[in-house]
């Protein structure tokens, strides 16, 4: 249909198709394309009957795809067009890079480093690493008893982004932000003299308590004098009172003491970790 000035641009504006009136009756069937059609309500229609505009709710009602005329239709009447005019609330698709940050409603700080969450507020994108460290045993940490957990003494630090790792006493990471952590522990273990290595373990220990171990039984592959091990695991932490640490296991054959390897080039005992951007 023609319009004063310029055409509508948005909206879901319809013109239904033509419909013959028929004797004594009041209500017709819209359709689009051969599709029943149901407007909003009867507010949101323009409706000409015999070149006549007709008003909302008081010429006609709408029911679903139903339109009823307030009195029966006759013999010469003609419905020269009903066009929909969409939900008021239905503003079609905008034109692309036209809507500009001020107009979202989500609560949070706007800019080009936050991203908008499904909840409708805008966040940082997945935060940070940290709380983050790295430990490592500077000397070799000898006379160990053969066959026992031991805890190993990490006592020279990479980094630590937030001070939560002690490695004077307890030698223990402690975060202090909730979250879930990535936790990986290196060990090298090593018996004395010409004693035969048969068992090596690294664990590591959530609150005092074994989370996950990794062995290997030397015994199947001709022993041999040293060996290592790589635990890793992703461990839920609540940012203030969990902890984790770790133990080394070392079975020498002949019953002596042994070893975790330690020094300041690379061959030796690692233990790191680090929070998880969610």
């Amino acid at each position: 249909m023609s319009y004063i000035g310029r055409e509508p641009q948005i909206g879901n504006f319809q013109v239904c198709d033509a419909i013959s009136t028929v004797n004594n009756q009041a209500a017709y069937t819209m359709q689009v394309g051969g599709v029943n059609v149901s407007p909003e309500t009867a507010n949101h229609m323009l409706v000409s009957l015999n070149g006549i505009l007709q008003a909302p709710t008081t010429s006609y009602t709408v029911s679903g795809s139903t339109i009823t005329f307030a009195a029966n239709l006759v013999t010469g009447d003609v419905i020269n067009f009903i066009q929909i005019l969409g939900s008021v609330l239905d503003l079609g698709v905008p034109s692309d890079s036209t809507v500009s940050i001020a107009k979202l409603t989500a609560t949070g700080t706007k800019n080009s480093t936050t991203f908008l969450r499904g909840d409708n507020t805008f966040a940082a994108a997945g935060g940070d690493n940290t709380p983050a460290f790295e430990a490592y045993l500077s000397s070799t940490q000898s006379g160990v008893s053969d066959a026992t957990a031991t805890k190993v003494q990490f006592n020279t630090e990479v980094f630590d982004t937030d001070g939560c790792y002690d490695n004077s006493s307890n030698y223990r990471f402690t975060p202090t932000t909730a979250g879930k952590y990535y936790i990986y522990f290196v060990f090298i273990g090593a018996v004395a003299g010409v004693s035969r290595l048969s068992q090596i373990a690294g664990q590591i220990y959530k609150n005092g308590s074994v989370y996950t171990e990794t062995s290997i039984d030397n015994r199947s592959a001709g022993y041999g004098l040293s060996s290592a091990v790589t635990s890793v695991s992703t461990i839920d932490m609540n940012g203030s009172s969990d902890y984790v640490e770790c133990y080394g296991y070392v079975n020498d054959d002949s019953g002596g003491t042994v070893n975790f390897y330690g020094d300041g080039a690379g061959t030796r005992c690692v233990f790191g970790g680090y929070k998880l951007i969610t």
